[in-house]
């Protein structure tokens, strides 16, 4: 996953344009991505499909033709969606387009103007005071770029499961070279998806490489009856720093996942955040609008801006580590794990305890490391298997972690003494299909 984001980190990446078609080229390496194409133009929603930025080069030179801002030497010195310039100004002209940050004097800063037509450079505070300092003098300022009609591109994964209900992930490839944000949620979705490609899978999974705002908006234009299907979602950012893990809830805050979520967390034993909703941040607000209302988490480790390196030049390749990528990963898979495990059962013989020995689940709570968890989680389950209390039920009330109460169910299924519900939860309510909910508000 490091090599990854190390692949991917010099690309200048924007909402449109070629960084992020080359950046999903190199992902279809590692897993078959579908690459989409929508025109700028088309309506999706109150938004409409962007123009198209490409930039070749930019810089602020001096008089003697030295570039004292350069574009090649870090695509973070230009504001992303600046319109071409060609000109000469004087330094009071300039400056007024020039970005830094007083309080980090040596790093760059990351803005963009993708909504206006505007132009803007990033750079280091200190030199902006060295060049302040020099007064009035005159400089030469480019930025060979082009706005103009193209297309908003983005990638698509689909595994089909034993059924057509699905968990979406998504991540945004929006970014230029910032590893944390942007980078690391892109590695962590990537091998995700390896890995999941290699598992049974009862759901089918979808996983988006996004540009943020714009690419959520407009995938769920194009797939309004297909987000009847999501049963659970994740929106995967800032997964490679050393910040504990942050968890932001979905819009009704005690869907499946926010519990799922909450409970590997919590059972990991590792410091963590449990955050309520609130329709800042990723595109979760997206996918949490009131006509989709998704049953749709945030995880991160350091939440978006709850880190001074966020949308600077320190957010490298330094700030994230392979360390903290893996257990971000473990993280998803123990998660994903959980969703494909939770059922609801019956105990088939529910009249008073049955006989453990007789069965020998005696001599099977032996021969594991902590015999009398697993009697705890054995009993546990027996008791609440009524058709009502899912196993995540179970761990939750019981306190031990959804693998010791898995295990559990799987012992009392192979004696016979347990068996699923016909559909699962026959007493869980059903949530309602986005289109009956864009039904009701159209009404409205």
């Amino acid at each position: 996953m490091y090599a990854l984001v190390s692949d991917l980190y010099p690309i200048c990446r924007s909402i449109t344009g070629p960084g992020v078609r080359e950046t999903l080229r190199r992902l279809q390496a590692h897993v078959p991505l579908e690459v989409h194409e929508v025109p700028t133009g088309t309506k999706v929603f109150d938004w409409e499909v962007p123009k198209e930025w490409r930039i070749r080069d930019a810089y602020i030179s001096d008089t003697d033709g030295n570039r004292i801002v350069d574009f090649k030497q870090s695509n973070l010195h230009v504001v992303s969606g600046s319109v071409p310039i060609s000109q000469t100004m004087p330094w009071s002209a300039l400056k007024d387009h020039l970005h830094t940050l007083p309080d980090h004097p040596e790093w760059v800063p990351y803005r963009t103007c993708f909504h206006r037509e505007d132009w803007g450079f990033c750079l280091r505070h200190d030199l902006f005071e060295r060049l302040d300092a020099q007064g009035e003098q005159s400089y030469e300022v480019c930025i060979d770029a082009t706005l103009a009609d193209g297309s908003l591109t983005y990638g698509e994964f689909y595994l089909p499961g034993e059924s057509r209900s699905e968990v979406l992930f998504s991540c945004h490839v929006c970014h230029p070279s910032l590893a944390n944000d942007n980078l690391s949620g892109i590695a962590v979705a990537t091998f995700l998806a390896k890995h999941l490609r290699q598992q049974p899978r009862r759901y089918s999974y979808r996983i988006l490489f996004i540009p943020a705002t714009i690419g959520a908006i407009t995938w769920l234009s194009l797939n309004q009856a297909q987000t009847a299907h999501v049963e659970h979602g994740l929106v995967l950012a800032l997964l490679g720093d050393s910040g504990h893990f942050t968890y932001k809830k979905s819009r009704r805050g005690d869907e499946a996942i926010d519990r799922i979520v909450e409970h590997v967390l919590r059972q990991s034993g590792s410091d963590h955040s449990i955050l309520d909703f609130e329709p800042f941040g990723y595109d979760q607000r997206q996918f949490c609008s009131p006509g989709f209302d998704l049953p749709m988490g945030c995880l991160m480790r350091s939440a978006n801006e709850q880190f001074p390196e966020y949308h600077t030049s320190a957010d490298n390749l330094d700030l994230v580590r392979p360390r903290y990528l893996a257990e971000s990963l473990d993280a998803c898979v123990a998660i994903t794990d959980a969703l494909e495990a939770d059922r609801t059962y019956l105990n088939r013989n529910p009249y008073g305890e049955p006989r453990l020995g007789e069965r020998g689940l005696y001599r099977a709570f032996g021969s594991v490391a902590d015999g009398a968890r697993a009697q705890r989680a054995t009993l546990w389950v027996l008791n609440l298997s009524d058709g009502h209390n899912s196993l995540l039920d179970i761990a939750e009330r019981s306190g031990l972690t959804f693998h010791e109460i898995h295990r559990a169910a799987h012992a009392l299924i192979d004696h016979e003494l347990l068996e699923e519900c016909p559909d699962g939860n026959e007493h869980a309510q059903p949530r309602q299909s986005a289109g009956t909910r864009i039904n009701q508000l159209e009404k409205l």
